[in-house]
């Protein structure tokens, strides 16, 4: 999604300048049309800069508008919306009583966009650090079906459970990712000291020493002999990785092998399913055009793979087909999801189906996290047992051999 700064004209001729967010300036076009107006002119603009550097660097750096903030936005606009209190004097309240700076800033914007006749969506596209495509499309259904405040009551009940979602993902990763650093540092700490310690003693034996304990000498001695080196490759190898991640291509690949891995990959698949789930039925039960709802759904997914997936779904329903049959070809859905799909098509239920998939799959996803421990002990036990064991073989083999041989001789 790209900001674009846009000029066009009223039906009384009357000129209107501002910016919105949009794929392409055809979507900008279009959108403008649909509100009435003719355009002009449409010019893309370079990502904004919402703080300035000593905002970002200072003592009150602006507070990262979270998840949990735009849910409180979300509810208590929709709160006062429901109360008949009229949006200008609630935004106006609501910038008086948040505690995060920069939070203040945007909505100020906001209120001063809305002063100037501008509609709430394109308002809020001015900040698309902010409030991602989702968040504007679905706020673009309340300004036209009248629902507003029905639609931001959706939009925090969703960002509750992306907020969920996200920590619970986390927390699921957060674990394995301890524990194979620990075991990188103990192999450190075992090849700088502990090894070299026992070469020493070895050197004076004057014998052969077995093929175990020669390995493990030599790649404690070229750590040590090539220690920075080695530190230093893994600096550009980790900047290549975070470049390479960067790419559309290496984004693409990386997110699609993350899916693949044990255990967390199940979490990440299931966390996925759950986020379409929820998203597709939300953006579905405020009256979206199917259509629309794909390209939404794919614009939120947190993984690129699973986006692209969403997408193809669009180009067939584009070309005639069913919404059954473009989920099946994109073989990302379980037989659980479709079937509820092939259901909801024909009764005509289909946001209200895909509600109960997202709150199964979320409590599915509680579930793994919950029991991940387990899970992963045979693994971690496993790795360690090895390490134990080619560290035992190879200290003790040659005092083993010494012992044998002086107790033969």
């Amino acid at each position: 999604m790209s900001l674009f700064q846009y000029q066009a004209r009223t039906g009384k001729g009357e000129l209107q300048k501002g910016r919105f967010e949009g794929a392409s300036s055809a979507e900008v076009a279009d959108h403008l049309l649909a509100a009435g107006l003719i355009p002009v002119d449409i010019r893309a603009l370079p990502d904004p800069v919402e703080f300035t550097l000593g905002e970002v660097l200072g003592k009150n750096r602006a507070q990262s508008i979270g998840l949990v903030e735009l849910q409180l936005f979300s509810r208590q606009l929709h709160t006062m919306l429901r109360a008949g209190v009229p949006i200008l004097r609630a935004l106006t309240s609501l910038r008086e009583s948040s505690i995060n700076p920069g939070f203040s800033k945007v909505l100020a914007d906001i209120n001063d966009g809305l002063g100037q006749g501008r509609e709430l969506s394109m308002c809020l596209a001015r900040h698309p650090k902010i409030f991602d495509s989702f968040y504007l499309a679905m706020v673009r259904v309340g300004e036209m079906t009248g629902r507003l405040d029905t639609v931001l009551d959706r939009l925090a009940v969703h960002l509750d459970f992306e907020r969920r979602a996200r920590e619970m993902v986390k927390g699921a990763i957060r674990y394995p990712i301890f524990v194979i650093v620990a075991l990188m540092v103990a192999m450190l700490v075992i090849n700088l000291f502990v090894i070299p310690a026992f070469s020493k003693v070895y050197a004076g034996m004057n014998t052969e020493l077995p093929l175990m304990t020669r390995m493990l000498i030599g790649t404690s001695t070229f750590t040590k002999e090539y220690f920075h080196f080695l530190i230093g490759g893994a600096g550009v190898a980790l900047l290549g990785f975070i470049g390479w991640k960067g790419t559309d291509k290496g984004r693409y690949s990386w997110d699609r092998f993350k899916l693949r891995l044990p255990i967390v990959g199940k979490i990440l698949r299931k966390s996925a399913l759950a986020r379409f789930a929820r998203s597709f039925a939300l953006a579905s039960k405020s009256g979206v055009p199917i259509l629309q709802v794909l390209t939404v759904v794919a614009a939120v997914a947190d993984n690129r793979y699973y986006a692209d997936k969403i997408g193809s779904m669009r180009e067939g329903i584009e070309r005639g087909e069913s919404l059954l049959r473009t989920a099946t070809l994109t073989g990302i859905f379980t037989p659980v999801v479709l079937q509820m799909l092939a259901v909801g098509e024909e009764t005509g239920e289909l946001d209200n189906l895909l509600q109960e998939i997202a709150v199964m799959y979320e409590q599915e996803v509680e579930y793994e996290i919950s029991t991940l421990s387990q899970q992963i002990e045979p693994i971690l036990i496993t790795a360690l047992g090895a390490m134990v064991l080619v560290l035992a073989l190879g200290v003790f083999l040659p005092i083993w051999d010494m012992g044998s041989k002086t107790f033969g001789h």
